[in-house]
């Protein structure tokens, strides 16, 4: 083959090559199919009455508080309690010296003896008299004054039977008891130390801490809404108690109890009122003196409208829940949060309304506008 023929053969091959693309371009490019809308899970916030609580900060004190103190003066004698630890009503605590005020009580009943003997004889003489003035062998002068002289022995003894009272009571003081059943501190006299010369000498102290009070300020608004809820105030005498739960943060305790009192002013110069409550403490894990937190029921809603803690978002417009509309298009839709419920869900005062869906799960894929595909919860999705 000459290079003519070569150079013709090299040609047509382009050529053909040429006409095959130019087919090919003039061919229709294939559909390709539009994206499925995302899928999201979405649900209706539930409806029903949901009563709104408030938390308040406080602080405990006893159930009952008692300073122990010397009324008699001496040496302190004896201690029979180990302190911080529960004692008894009528429990010895300490004793003060005896030994002073036995004789004290010994010498007034010396005392009452020697006057209830004068008054006998006194009685005796003026028994005489009167007898021998009925045969006028005394006169009547002389039974006067055996009279007087009667009367005299009889308040003697009195007086006596006084001292003797008090001899004995003065003895009783140095026996120190618990008035009441509690908590005891530690001793704050050592023995024999002098106690009760010039002043009643402080002990120890005594606290009931079962039950346990805990008292805080709540504002005017709180109270006047409560007294509107339960048509005014009532005697607690008629059972009439609001229900409380006293918060520990530290340990994470709750116990239930009630309100027992409240004052029955509002202070004008901060607006609250102090209200008292009243809590069982057995196992005596709150002390006085904790700072504690009271959680009171508030205004009720019926019929209101929670939806899942997780399902709503937060930017600078606030709280707000993606709806999801007709044609099941997205929409960002703010709304006013209420109170956290323990069930995980939030209370929704305002901005939805009931039997409108929310997402719950694909909030990622869901965007204001843009059309999605709802399942529901369990439905395979």
């Amino acid at each position: 083959m000459t290079n003519l023929q070569s150079d013709v053969v090299r040609r047509c091959v382009l050529l053909s090559l040429v006409a095959f693309v130019g087919v090919s371009g003039c061919a229709k490019a294939p559909e390709v199919a539009p994206p499925s809308p995302p899928e999201v899970t979405v649900t209706t916030p539930i409806q029903k009455d949901v009563t709104v609580f408030q938390e308040f900060v406080g602080s405990t004190e006893a159930f009952k508080s008692v300073h122990i103190r010397a009324r008699v003066q001496g040496f302190l004698d004896k201690m029979s309690f180990e302190p911080s630890s529960f004692v008894k009503k009528n429990q010895l605590l300490f004793v003060i010296e005896q030994e002073p005020y036995e004789a004290q009580r010994d010498r007034a009943a010396a005392g009452l003896k020697a006057a209830e003997a004068g008054l006998r004889r006194a009685e005796s003489d003026l028994d005489r008299l009167e007898q021998a003035v009925a045969t006028n062998a005394v006169s009547q002068q002389e039974v006067t004054r055996a009279r007087a002289e009667r009367d005299q022995a009889s308040a003697a003894m009195l007086q006596a039977q006084a001292a003797l009272t008090n001899a004995q009571i003065q003895l009783d003081y140095t026996t120190v008891e618990s008035p009441i059943e509690g908590l005891v501190s530690r001793n704050y006299v050592d023995l024999g130390n002098l106690v009760g010369s010039g002043e009643a000498t402080l002990l120890t102290t005594v606290r009931q801490i079962d039950p346990i009070y805990a008292y805080f300020e709540v504002s005017e608004r709180f109270v006047a809404q409560a007294l509107e809820q339960r048509g005014g105030h009532r005697d607690p005498g008629d059972g009439d108690y609001m229900r409380a739960t006293l918060l520990l943060e530290e340990t994470g305790l709750e116990i239930e109890g009630q309100i027992d009192s409240l004052e029955n002013t509002v202070d004008t110069g901060t607006g609250t009122i102090r209200v008292r409550g009243v809590f069982p403490n057995d196992d005596a894990k709150i002390f006085p003196g904790f700072f504690v937190r009271v959680r009171l029921p508030g205004e009720l809603y019926e019929a209101a409208l929670l939806v899942e803690e997780t399902a709503l978002g937060t930017d600078l417009g606030g709280r707000y829940l993606m709806i999801v509309g007709d044609g099941d298009v997205v929409e960002r839709r703010y709304i006013e949060p209420g109170q956290l419920q323990d069930d995980n869900t939030r209370l929704i005062l305002s901005g939805l309304e009931p039997g409108e869906r929310y997402i719950t799960r694909g909030l990622q894929r869901a965007r204001p506008g843009m059309p999605v595909t709802p399942k529901t919860a369990g439905s395979g999705s």
